[in-house]
């Protein structure tokens, strides 16, 4: 199990690779206005996400989630950390 500082730090590593701008990466970080990723590069990184923390996240989980924060909060449920 992982505690949240942990999980955004393995986040951010996974976001480096498709972080085309270099963008400075926190919890307010947004994915598309932020990072301006389109849908397949989303789908390129939610398929790392889901692989480094062996978890599936749902389309409908996709859709709600905006931020980095939001993504390491829905790994950390998934994966049942502690916060």
């Amino acid at each position: 199990m992982s505690e949240r500082p942990d999980i955004f730090a393995r986040v951010a590593a996974q976001i480096e690779p498709f972080n085309k701008k270099g963008v400075g990466v926190t919890d307010a970080t947004s994915f598309a206005r932020d990072l301006e990723w389109d849908s397949l590069t989303v789908m390129d990184f939610v398929a790392a996400i889901e692989d480094e923390f062996d978890i599936l996240i749902t389309m409908n989980m996709q859709a709600e989630i905006e931020t980095v924060g939001q993504l390491v909060d829905a790994v950390a449920r998934l994966s049942g950390a502690t916060a």
